[in-house]
């Protein structure tokens, strides 16, 4: 697979890296015992990855049972199930990394790597809540580190209410804890405007999809 990405200016030669999060990570507290951290470039020198990435992961398109047809899902995507080898290192640095930083409040590590790739801007992901397993009636967190093009990040109550929005760029970190699974939702909308490919791993752990 190939995909044009417009390379991140902060990457020009650089190796991989992922910052502290410690003193970095900007938490946003919701409704209902929800949250969110935002660390921006949490991961410089993705430029490589990103490429690396397009043609190591064993990208799928799915199909889905939508009322009375079926229809492709919108964008590729691949599961890593704990113990199983992730596709580039820097990605099991990060899982170790907040493991590391959020085991105090989340009580356990991340073990898991879902990886969607949004091929351009008619590539989206639905609202939704990662609500099966244990996410469905306790709090846990799950952690996107995104790479690529920058793309909205909705997320709204599920009760009703104003929405909100954050633009993910290449290398940022986002991360939703408390409740946030269940009492809000999260999409990734279509666009009209010319976007690159994009990529989004979503680290969770055991037992949350």
């Amino acid at each position: 697979m190939t995909a044009a990405v417009q390379g991140s200016l902060l990457d020009l030669g650089d190796s991989p890296v992922l910052s502290p999060l410690a003193g970095r990570l900007q938490r946003t507290v919701l409704t209902g015992g929800a949250w969110i951290e935002l660390c921006p470039n949490w991961l410089t020198g993705g430029d490589e990855i990103f490429r690396s990435l397009l043609t190591a992961v064993p990208w799928r398109a799915e199909r889905r049972q939508m009322y009375d047809r079926t229809v492709d899902v919108p964008r590729l995507t691949r599961f890593y199930a704990e113990g199983e080898p992730l596709p580039h290192p820097i990605l099991a640095l990060a899982r170790d990394e907040l493991s590391r930083h959020y085991r105090a409040e989340l009580g356990e590590n991340f073990a898991t790597a879902g990886m969607c790739l949004y091929r351009d801007g008619q590539d989206s992901v639905a609202w939704h809540g990662d609500r099966r397993g244990h996410g469905k009636y306790r709090d846990t967190m799950v952690a996107i580190l995104s790479l690529g093009s920058p793309r909205q990040f909705l997320l709204r109550p599920r009760s009703g209410g104003a929405s909100m929005r954050r633009t993910l760029a290449h290398g940022d970190l986002l991360v939703m804890g408390g409740s946030c699974q269940r009492s809000w939702e999260h999409a990734v909308p279509k666009t009209t405007k010319p976007v690159g490919p994009r990529m989004s791993i979503q680290f969770r752990p055991r037992g949350v999809t």
